[in-house]
């Protein structure tokens, strides 16, 4: 029997803290016992409805999705307290999994079923957390002025040839953060503090916009490569817009360094609260997203990367071709945040 899920939308500011702490909480956490999981997700998908309702039909147990961005979460999550009625926290990079992580924030799980589906790669190594998705962050470049035959590696992008031709979005993008944080990891701090001066030197603009935006200034012209998450180009490429369409079909993907680490993949992941009224079936719930059904759900939803082997992706995502991905544990440029954003910021990444 399908059981129908919950959304709230948290907003900003004193008020929300107040409502936050207020009766709808207790009530949650009175029922959470029963049949009842509360999601605090950062992820704004409607397709992952399917995803609550698939393991409500299976289990009989509803799942309650609050959603907002990951750092109100965060701080909704502290300020709550042992009267949280949270059992999981859902975020779109492990960044932010890392500062819950700070926080002290998971209490760690312990489940074959998830340890056996998901590559050590992409979960903590003390089972914090879990990725349930890869999300490639690849050089895009104008079909008609580039020759993929001329790119190579994330550091080749500072070479003079593309002196103001590269479209990024700015530091403030943990994305971006995060691809500084696993270079910063391969290259240690002086040569990775030197690759972001060098990148900033080849800026075709100041960065403005999201990574859909870097993708329609390369079309344009603005510049000849934007660095980009792999699902905003089919995003465009499956639009109902025809400008946008035709926009996207000008642009082809690089996937970087395969000839040495391979090329930088982030993660959406969750991971289980400590103060979980519920963590039984919270650690359920996770293991329900590696199952076929939700991986496919999770591939199909978003076009991103499942991140169970075998699982069938989008077939515009499988048109891009197989890439070797860095095996670098995610929790490493989690933690090497904080520094990579000091170095951006040095070199004038703004």
């Amino acid at each position: 029997m399908g059981k129908m899920t919950r959304r709230v939308f948290l907003a900003s500011g004193a008020a929300t803290a107040a409502i936050a702490a207020g009766a709808w909480n207790r009530s949650q956490r009175a029922v959470a016992q029963t049949g009842v999981v509360n999601l605090y997700s950062s992820r704004h998908y409607d397709t992952d409805e399917s995803l609550y309702q698939g393991f409500a039909d299976q289990t009989g147990i509803r799942v309650n999705v609050v959603e907002a961005e990951a750092d109100q979460l965060i701080e909704r999550i502290k300020s709550e307290g042992a009267n949280s009625p949270a059992d999981l926290l859902m975020t779109v990079d492990a960044g932010r999994l890392w500062r819950a992580e700070q926080e002290e924030l998971f209490q760690p799980v312990s489940s074959s079923v998830l340890s056996g589906a998901i590559p050590a790669s992409l979960r903590h190594p003390d089972g914090l957390w879990f990725g349930f998705t890869r999300r490639a962050r690849v050089i895009m470049y104008h079909k008609d002025r580039v020759n993929p035959a001329d790119l190579s590696t994330y550091e080749d992008l500072v070479d003079p040839k593309w002196r103001g031709k590269i479209l990024v979005r700015s530091s403030s993008n943990i994305y971006n953060q995060s691809l500084t944080g696993s270079l910063l990891h391969h290259l240690g701090a002086a040569e990775t503090e030197e690759w972001a001066r060098g990148l900033v030197a080849n800026f075709a603009r100041p960065p403005e916009g999201g990574d859909t935006p870097q993708i329609q200034a390369v079309a344009a012209g603005v510049g000849d490569l934007a660095i980009s998450n792999t699902y905003y180009l089919i995003r465009l490429l499956k639009s109902e817009n025809p400008e946008e369409k035709a926009a996207a079909e000008k642009v082809g993907i690089f996937f970087p360094n395969q000839r040495d680490r391979g090329t930088h993949v982030n993660i959406s992941g969750a991971g289980v609260l400590k103060t979980s009224p519920n963590a039984e079936a919270a650690t359920r719930f996770l293991e329900y997203l590696v199952s076929q059904q939700a991986q496919e759900i999770f591939a199909s939803g978003n076009n991103e990367y499942p991140v169970v082997e075998g699982t069938s992706v989008d077939p515009t995502l499988n048109s891009f071709g197989t890439f070797k991905q860095d095996e670098l544990n995610a929790s490493v440029f989690g933690r090497n945040n904080e520094e990579a954003l000091r170095i951006m910021d040095r070199a004038g990444w703004r």
